[in-house]
């Protein structure tokens, strides 16, 4: 269960792809993305995961899958705005299965309680999935309770307290609040260490999809050298719902206190979808403006992402041919050989 626990709350940073920014060279989209996970790494290219784990023994297990989102075949899908809404799910739940596969690994043999044995039987043996997608919609509402309801009802406790008229003035410090609330929230659990090293998880995954996209053959040195941050993050995405939030709240100007948090709420798809469309924006392209977008979530990628060792790299490089075929993604976009590769 702790293992269930500590899944379902980074699974909500869960990461998407990567750019890489240690040269202005050529950067190649390669629709590879992924995610950290307990002691290793999560990848996936099209409709195909990986997910490459370091047992116990020092092995690496890697498990081949495929997953059909939500709603794969419908249109509603490819429409802008909307579709962000879907991936948002999409990830949350994949990222979910990665992490729980990741935990068994790891997780203490345990006599099953008679709660266990009760919910297998109501559930016919399915009481671990359901007990996941408890703790998965439990972690959803307490993640809206604190960054979404928490900062509205502190600013309105200090918009009482000194007596603050102006309603811009107010909505920037709610925003302020949710972003810090949001930052102290990244740094407490970096305390623990299962996610301390789920962050150097992260960071093999980053510098692995950086390395390809630069057109560099996919090996432990060149993959070292390569960045740690990327713009396609799921943190950076985060930070961009914080942003998209801050504008389409200020523009929340009721009376009622009850009806502006349902607001609230009831906009978050709306901010997904918009904080999606600017993250797909930000890996495609690369101008002065997307550089000062990302900029935020690059630098709070510094807290989320921390250098790996060698063992976690080679992890993360057997996650990514598990689902993705470099050597011809490098010969088809930069016009190299494996063999033609600098080392």
């Amino acid at each position: 269960m702790r293992y269930l626990v500590i899944s379902t709350f980074y699974s909500l940073m869960v990461c998407k792809g990567c750019i890489m920014a240690r040269k202005k060279s050529k950067v190649c989209y390669s629709g590879v993305g992924g995610q950290a996970v307990l002691e290793g790494v999560m990848m996936k290219n099209k409709d195909r995961y990986a997910v490459a784990v370091r047992k116990p023994n020092g092995e690496i297990d890697v498990e081949i899958s495929n997953y059909q989102g939500i709603l794969e075949e419908s249109k509603v899908k490819k429409i802008p705005f909307v579709r962000g809404v879907f991936n948002f799910v999409d990830s949350l739940i994949l990222g979910m299965k990665a992490l729980n596969h990741s935990a068994d690994f790891y997780e203490e043999e345990e006599e099953e309680t008679k709660f266990d044995k009760a919910l297998n039987k109501i559930t016919k043996g399915k009481g671990e999935e359901v007990l996941t997608t408890f703790v998965m919609i439990l972690s959803i509402v307490l993640a809206v309770g604190i960054f979404i309801v928490l900062p509205y009802f502190i600013s309105a406790w200090l918009q009482d307290h000194f007596n603050i008229m102006n309603e811009s003035i107010i909505a920037v410090i709610e925003g302020v609040l949710r972003i810090g609330i949001f930052i102290l929230y990244v740094v407490a659990i970096s305390a623990m260490k299962d996610i301390r090293r789920v962050y150097m998880y992260h960071g093999a995954e980053h510098k692995c999809i950086n390395c390809i996209e630069h057109g560099y053959e996919l090996n432990l040195r060149n993959a070292k050298r390569s960045s740690r941050l990327h713009k396609r993050c799921g943190t950076s995405f985060l930070f961009f719902v914080m942003f998209v939030s801050i504008i389409l709240f200020f523009f929340i100007r009721v009376d009622n206190q009850l009806l502006k948090v349902l607001l609230r709420i009831a906009l978050m798809p709306v901010v997904a979808g918009i904080s999606f469309e600017l993250i797909r924006l930000a890996g495609r392209t690369d101008n002065i403006i997307v550089r000062i977008l990302s900029a935020p979530g690059m630098l709070i990628q510094r807290m989320t992402t921390k250098e790996p060792d060698d063992k976690m790299i080679e992890v993360a490089i057997a996650s990514v041919e598990a689902v993705f075929d470099w050597k011809q993604y490098l010969k088809d976009n930069f016009g190299k050989d494996v063999e033609d590769n600098e080392e």
